[in-house]
């Protein structure tokens, strides 16, 4: 063997072990995970589930055990359009991958023509002249550097930071849905207490007026009667135009144009259900907003390495082989074969600190890339913290305003006695029937706040989702990071 050719195997695979140091190995960003959340002691429905079944799976929202809601929760991934727009870009994503890897084989090519020309010069008589040609041409780039290898490992890191949006975009309309679902129900039952209410301020009117005929209650009592009735029908009013929108909401989250979608009058039947607990630690895979967040300091880590391979030479092979003849009836003759290989290399001497200035932006982007990640994992740990709260103060609000509203109801009924017998005025009754109104309202409320809460918790704590459901998890191994 020459020494040429020793030479050169003794160089490529000093230059593949190269490409392997040029990118810095990944690892993912360091944050700061506490071992338990603050307010998970005092959150009644925060409940540490056995082994095998810390966290709600796939379809979340059946917990709540309400058929009607699940049959709308399984239209979003069908009929919404958000959903479906982040469906089409993750395929995307995924497509970019194979157009990356591409790159790693060569691009074979053939360009067959047939030619016929008619001339002369000179003396020389014209005649027709013939060419044909079939070649089959290969250009190579080898990945001596890691360019290529960088550039795939980008593009997976972003078709799995694409494969997290979509989840997260899924995982916040299946939250709204289910958050107007809740909010829809609480409204009719409002609803319910003013049409009730209006009832009796109905009844109360006709009292009052008789009362007044007999000249035993004054014309202002008759007044506010009919200004206490008037004004509960004008919250009923407002109540429904709230419960119109929230209808209309639901209906383009499933996908359904609003004339087209109704949903009947429903009732909360019961408080959140308990919700199995998530450890903080286990946060960082199962909220797809970090998973995103984290795959692109991946992507940007990759861009880093790919900006190192700047400084080296680009090398091509190319190679070309075929048959050309001027005669068609000989083109495929063996001695009108041809063949050529060659090699190129192209790098650049000097560009007046362009690839340093290029490298230091990569190396900034990806410095906000972790800030960005850190700051999410941060944000994260507020919203579990915020509805762990929630859950555990709207538990205890909600037996004080259930106890409220009872006091109130029979304070009024005492009023209304008191007022019948002439003991007091009918001012007196109004403002019993004020605080009984306004105390039941307020229990509904804070018992479509619970519902609320428990489903911002869930998707706070990622659903159902998991790190591991993303393309390429196995290729993602983490290793200690290198400097920059």
């Amino acid at each position: 063997m020459s020494q040429k050719k020793i030479a050169v195997l003794i160089a490529l695979p000093a230059a593949l072990a190269l490409s392997g140091c040029l990118g810095p190995a990944y690892k993912r960003p360091a944050v700061e995970t506490p071992a338990t959340y603050k307010e998970a002691a005092d959150a009644a429905q925060w409940q540490v589930a056995k082994p095998g079944d810390a966290v709600p799976k796939g379809e979340w929202w059946k917990i709540f055990g309400d058929d009607k809601l699940d049959e709308l929760e399984l239209k979003i991934a069908v009929s919404n359009q958000s959903v479906a727009q982040a469906q089409a870009q993750y395929r995307e994503a995924l497509e970019l991958v194979s157009i990356n890897r591409s790159a790693y084989l060569p691009t074979i090519a053939t360009n067959p023509s047939a030619q016929r020309g008619y001339g002369g010069s000179g003396t020389a008589a014209h005649t027709y002249t013939d060419n044909f040609q079939l070649p089959l041409t290969a250009a190579w780039e080898p990945d001596l550097w890691g360019q290529i290898r960088q550039s795939v490992a980008g593009a997976k890191a972003a078709a799995q930071a694409s494969a997290a949006t979509l989840e997260n975009v899924r995982l916040s309309l299946q939250a709204q849905l289910a958050i107007d679902y809740f909010s829809l129900q609480e409204l009719d039952m409002e609803e319910t207490l003013l049409n009730s209410s209006t009832g009796s301020y109905v009844e109360a009117l006709m009292l009052t007026k008789t009362r007044f005929a007999h000249g035993v209650a004054a014309e202002t009592d008759v007044d506010q009667a009919q200004t206490q009735l008037d004004s509960t029908r004008a919250q009923a009013t407002d109540v429904a135009l709230r419960r119109a929108q929230l209808e209309h909401a639901i209906a383009v989250l499933v996908g359904q144009a609003p004339a087209s979608f109704s949903l009947s009058t429903g009732t909360i039947q019961a408080p959140p259900p308990p919700i199995p607990a998530v450890l903080p630690a286990q946060l960082l895979e199962r909220r797809p907003d970090i998973a995103t967040a984290e795959r692109a300091v991946a992507a940007a880590n990759a861009n880093v390495g790919l900006a190192r391979t700047a400084y080296f030479p680009a090398i091509d092979l190319a190679g070309a082989i075929g048959y050309e003849a001027g005669n068609a009836a000989h083109w495929f003759d063996w001695p009108n074969r041809f063949w050529s290989i060659g090699a190129s290399a192209a790098e650049t001497i000097f560009d007046f600190g362009k690839r340093r200035a290029e490298q230091r932006q990569v190396n900034a982007a990806y410095d906000a890339a972790v800030a960005a990640y850190r700051q999410t994992v941060l944000s994260a740990f507020q919203e579990v913290e915020d509805n762990l709260s929630a859950l555990a103060l709207l538990s205890q609000e909600g037996v004080q305003q259930d106890s409220a509203a009872k006091a109130a109801e029979t304070s009024l009924k005492l009023e209304l006695d008191r007022y019948k017998a002439g003991i007091v005025s009918y001012l007196d009754v109004i403002q019993s029937q004020n605080i009984a109104l306004t105390n039941e309202r307020a229990a509904a409320q804070v018992l479509g706040r619970r519902l609320t809460s428990a489903v911002v918790l869930i998707r706070a704590v990622g659903g159902g989702w998991d790190a591991s459901q993303m393309p390429y998890v196995k290729q993602a191994a983490a290793a200690p990071a290198a400097k920059r």
